[in-house]
């Protein structure tokens, strides 16, 4: 009986480990991607580090603002049009009205970064 229990024992160990050193290498090669389309090297860095402080990252803040190429004027008249549409007083979400404000300044920031300078937004006020 010691020995059944030992052998179920030593199997599920391998079943475990093994399971666990397919996931580390899911893991490793996911991240490793994710560095990949972030630019790696500092342009990566940078990134990672505004996506960190935004909270947001460039593309989805793209989606948001419904946008395809950083195009300054293009993001503030999206933005202006979202964040006035989803205005509480007028029956809209602070809710989404505060996620397309973070979209602008995560794009805002890229630009930035980019050199290029960002149409300024009328709010000055943070949400």
């Amino acid at each position: 009986m010691a020995k059944y229990i030992a052998q179920i024992i030593v199997l599920g160990t391998q079943i475990v480990g093994r399971a666990f050193a397919r996931a580390l290498k899911q893991e490793i090669a996911a991240s490793q991607e994710a560095a990949k389309r972030a630019g790696g090297g500092q342009q990566g860095q940078n990134r990672v580090a505004a996506n960190l402080k935004t909270g947001i990252t460039l593309e989805e803040a793209q989606q948001i603002l419904n946008v395809s190429k950083l195009d300054p004027e293009e993001i503030q008249k999206n933005y202006d049009h979202l964040f006035s549409v989803n205005d509480k007083s007028k029956g809209g979400s602070f809710y989404l009205q505060s996620k397309v404000f973070r979209a602008k300044e995560r794009i805002d920031q890229e630009l930035k970064a980019e050199g290029k300078p960002p149409e300024t937004c009328e709010r000055k006020e943070q949400i």
